[in-house]
């Protein structure tokens, strides 16, 4: 059976792709991503989508008979303020939400699939192998100072998240340097340097959080973001975040002298 994948940006797409491919299933791509070439090779067919236009790819599912689809991939929330980049379906469904945040507005673009008879799959099992584990993932063990600070930003993370912001923290000396928002987890962690030198970043999951969307991911690109800001330590969340390209995660954590720990709440 057909399963449409949904891509914004990153590497997370072009790793479900490949998994998908190498298990003889290769998705139809719906690119809301500038770059599609690394996705080329690894998909049945790829439809570029220019900003929100949700009604033009539920016709080409239906068309396509499509009954699965996979989100992933990063796309900026600052398109909610775009309506020029929106199809009529984008501007209905964007109107008839009371709420705007991130679980608001990914929850309901799953019941509009699903309304359109389309199962919305989770990717968790097929990665499974790139879940973080409990303790020391790369690089150095955690100083005392460091590890204190952890300890405060999984408490800010658990106050936050249930407002569905907040995925990550960046904590330094007991207190709260930046919280991510709309603007992602390198931007956030790149302002962050821009206030204070040294800390720590926490990157949580909110409990009870649908597994089908928005699930943490790290890889080498967070440890070069956190080297540039002089952030020290990484920690996340246990179980449920992805660590992607992990030779080239340890190895950049090595390097860059970056403790990474996975924890819990």
């Amino acid at each position: 059976m057909t399963v449409a994948l949904i891509a914004g940006e990153g590497l997370l797409p072009e790793l479900i792709a490949s998994r998908l491919a190498d298990g003889g299933n290769k998705p139809l791509v719906y690119a809301m991503r500038k770059d599609t070439g690394a996705l080329a090779s690894r998909a049945l067919d790829i439809i570029p989508l220019s900003g929100a236009r949700i009604g033009d790819a539920l016709l080409d599912m239906a068309r396509r008979k499509v009954k699965k689809a996979i989100l992933a991939g990063f796309v900026p929330k600052n398109i909610i303020y775009s309506p020029e980049a929106m199809d009529e379906t984008a501007k209905r469904f964007l109107a008839a939400l009371s709420e705007r945040d991130d679980h608001s507005l990914l929850g309901a673009i799953v019941s509009l699939l699903e309304k359109s008879g389309i199962e919305v799959m989770g990717y968790r099992d097929l990665l499974s192998d790139l879940l973080a584990r409990n303790g020391l993932i790369a690089g150095r063990p955690p100083s005392p100072a460091e590890t204190a600070d952890v300890s405060y930003g999984v408490r800010i993370a658990e106050s936050v998240l249930p407002l569905s912001f907040g995925q990550s923290i960046i904590v330094n000396g007991k207190a709260v340097v930046a919280v991510e928002a709309m603007e992602g987890t390198d931007a956030a962690v790149l302002r962050a340097g821009t206030l204070s030198r040294g800390g720590v970043v926490v990157k949580m999951i909110k409990q009870g959080q649908d597994e089908r969307y928005d699930l943490p991911v790290v890889g080498p690109k967070t440890l070069k973001s956190m080297n540039s800001a002089k952030l020290t330590c990484l920690a996340v969340h246990t179980g449920w975040t992805l660590v992607l390209c992990p030779d080239e995660f340890r190895e950049a954590a090595s390097d860059f002298g970056i403790s990474v720990i996975g924890v819990d709440y």
